[in-house]
């Protein structure tokens, strides 16, 4: 960092949670179309397709993350969004790897993206049954609830990426290696719910 002065980060403004809770909310409205095909060995697949797309995510938010100082801030959700998007592609991939695309919903995606980051936030999708979770269909009112509650848990985690957009050589290393786990822990979350006979109710 040169210049030796404060970190001038622009403020998150009131309106930031909304805007990534409507993010969010546009990013599972749709469910991304795949061209994976059922497998035999689904869960050899899903582990497979999960490290090609944490390759792909970890490339994405690495270039996003290389630009300095304030240009950096402006690139921060866009990275969030790229990084977003690849991981929807996995999630609907792992699903259709199992034969199961026709339960993949937005109250599953969200529990699949978000699951491992923000658990409080994405709690109320699942409920116990028995000794398993059951992701079922969740109304608009909750899932409008849901994505609020991740806008600000995640509007929190964007802040503090702000700060390695200052130093930006290490900022991108470490960005990326970031996008890398996070995409693990999702095609993870997703590869455990699809593992399990019946654990989901979304009907079509």
């Amino acid at each position: 960092m040169s210049g030796g002065g404060p970190l001038m980060i622009p403020p998150a403004g009131e309106g930031l949670p909304d805007r990534i809770a409507q993010a969010v909310l546009s990013l599972v409205a749709q469910r991304p179309e795949s061209q994976a095909l059922p497998s035999m060995r689904p869960a050899d697949a899903a582990r497979q397709a999960t490290g090609e797309a944490a390759a792909k995510a970890a490339l994405a938010a690495g270039s996003l993350a290389l630009p300095p100082g304030p240009l950096g801030w402006l690139t921060v959700l866009p990275e969030m969004l790229a990084v977003w998007r690849i991981q929807s592609q996995l999630v609907a991939d792992i699903a259709a790897l199992y034969g199961r695309t026709a339960e993949l919903g937005q109250a599953q995606m969200l529990y699949c993206l978000f699951r491992h980051t923000a658990a409080q936030a994405v709690r109320d999708l699942a409920v116990r049954v028995g000794g398993r979770w059951l992701v079922r269909p969740a109304t608009t009112a909750l899932l409008q609830r849901v994505a609020g509650q991740l806008g600000a848990k995640l509007g929190e985690k964007l802040l503090q990426k702000t700060v390695s957009r200052w130093v930006p050589v290490l900022g991108a290393a470490a960005v990326s290696a970031y996008a890398f786990y996070d995409t693990q822990q999702v095609g993870r979350v997703a590869i455990e719910l699809f593992e399990r006979e019946q654990v989901l109710d979304n009907p079509v």
